[in-house]
């Protein structure tokens, strides 16, 4: 199933929703002189992932000849929301976004909707009902993730019968990846009562913190089998922690992560960490070519997904010399 960053990215595959034609309409407009200004409001600099997808937009955006105007949100939906209300005012042609957290975003994405401003959202999605907020979403299935990784694990304890105790090392707590990766990881280890998740909590996406919260967790728990970390970050930050308390990480505790980012990889390949699942941060491109569209009024779908894959150990070392991130 190895594949390249390259691979992943140009593989990218459009699903649509039943609901097509979602960038036509009175929602889009372009500017006059042809220019395509664009108001990004990016999470914040909290991991390895969210640099290169700041830097994937950024990238995109000069090569498209798309005016970007970016926001850093520092991990606070009131920056995010004060962003959007700040492009509103600009009259930019179109908004992307990544939401910090999936909730509370219907207010401030009317008033961008009154203001026939089309939105995107990237990476991660909303929970609102009214899909009429937003013209498409580009980004991962985060529950598919989840799967993986849970499918990981039950095959590596496939015949065994003693109990396997997991921590869980969570994202953003009410972020649409926390949310859906635990979600998707859950519901395949459910069949089989052998694994227990005895701890969750949130890591916050940072190294720091998940040192800090696996510290706790190797303190109340002197029997941890696996840690699943909703990113590498996390996951790497556990790591310190695991080796500064005589344990030997990839062996005396099992690791699982999400998001193959280059020092992730590199554990992986050192066998510090097992199994990662991919999530491509390089979405630069594809939003930009939404952007266009949406704002010419094009009909895009309602969802785009991105193509990503799994990498072992083996796996890891092969892909390692043409990482790009």
């Amino acid at each position: 199933m190895s594949k390249t960053w390259s691979a992943a990215l140009v593989g990218a595959v459009l699903v649509a929703a039943t609901l097509t034609g979602c960038g036509g309409g009175d929602g889009a407009g372009g500017t006059d002189d042809g220019k395509i200004t664009m108001g990004f409001s990016q999470v914040g600099a909290e991991s390895g992932w969210r640099t290169a997808n700041t830097t994937s937009v950024r990238t995109a955006a000069q090569e498209a000849g798309i005016e970007l105007k970016f926001s850093d949100a520092q991990q606070k939906q009131e920056n995010q929301i004060k962003a959007i209300r700040t492009f509103v005012q600009q009259k930019v042609d179109v908004i992307a976004f990544s939401p910090v957290v999936e909730s509370g975003w219907d207010t401030v994405l009317k008033e961008a909707k009154n203001a026939k401003i089309p939105v995107i959202l990237t990476d991660r999605a909303i929970d609102s009902p009214d899909t009429s907020l937003y013209q498409t979403f580009l980004g991962s299935d985060f529950v598919l993730e989840g799967k993986k990784a849970g499918e990981w694990l039950v095959k590596e304890y496939e015949g065994k019968s003693d109990p396997v105790n997991i921590v869980e090392l969570q994202g953003t707590t009410g972020s649409a990846p926390a949310n859906d990766r635990r979600d998707g990881f859950a519901e395949v280890i459910k069949a089989d009562p052998k694994f227990k998740v005895v701890a969750s909590q949130t890591g916050e996406f940072t190294r720091a913190k998940g040192k800090e919260v696996m510290e706790a967790f190797l303190k109340a728990h002197a029997d941890i089998d696996v840690l699943y970390a909703h990113n590498d970050d996390m996951g790497l930050g556990a790591i310190e922690a695991i080796e500064a308390a005589g344990k030997k990480p990839g062996v005396d505790i099992k690791i699982i992560t999400v998001d193959a980012v280059r020092d992730g990889m590199q554990a992986l390949a050192d066998g510090k960490i097992n199994f990662i699942v991919e999530c491509s941060p390089l979405l630069g491109p594809q939003l930009m070519d939404l952007a266009k569209k949406v704002v010419a009024g094009e009909s895009v779908p309602k969802r785009v997904l991105t193509e990503e894959t799994v990498f072992t150990s083996e796996q890891a070392k092969a892909a390692l010399p043409e990482r790009k991130y």
